[in-house]
């Protein structure tokens, strides 16, 4: 079975004017990943949102901008993609989706080996999401036109690295 986790299209992260904002780049992915929200909702496929959520003295505020504290507006879903009650919500504090959160029980009890990661940002928390989704076992693809950050370098960086290190296939 195939799922869909749509990472960290945020407020925060999307909007302009956004804590941790990853600029133009961000938007122009929104489209490409409601359009693949759509393709797997249509197959019953799962469809799981991981939305970054921090507390507010995180110490991963040391390394990067106080972003997506709970309960804020920066912290939510962005409204262009909508989400419906059939969709899974995992909230994480870390880079991986997989870290502290039950996403490997959730898709082990749906029958799911095979993901498909869209969102941002590419060289953080969609590449550590891959690493540990690998070292899990699971059949890893990136969308290439679905996936963005706020640095191209490390961007294009991560695509090579999840493709030939980790096996990920890079559609």
């Amino acid at each position: 079975m195939k799922a869909l986790l749509v990472i960290d299209m945020l407020k925060d992260f999307i909007y302009e004017g956004g804590a941790l904002s990853v600029g133009p780049q961000g938007k122009a992915i929104i489209g490409f990943i409601k359009e693949k929200i759509n393709n797997f909702r249509e197959h019953d496929y799962p469809v799981i949102f991981i939305c970054d959520n921090h507390e507010k003295n995180d110490k991963e505020f040391e390394m990067f901008a106080p972003h997506c504290i709970a309960g804020t507006c920066g912290a939510k879903i962005i409204e262009d993609l909508d989400v419906k009650d059939d969709d899974k919500i995992i909230v994480k504090r870390r880079y991986s989706a997989f870290f502290g959160t039950d996403l490997d029980l959730y898709l082990r009890e749906n029958k799911v080996d095979e993901i498909f990661l869209a969102g941002v940002c590419t060289n953080i928390c969609v590449l550590y999401t891959a690493a540990d989704a690998r070292n899990l076992a699971y059949k890893v693809n990136i969308y290439k036109d679905g996936v963005a950050s706020f640095d191209e370098e490390a961007h294009d960086f991560a695509l090579k690295e999840a493709k030939n290190t980790l096996g990920c296939l890079i559609i």
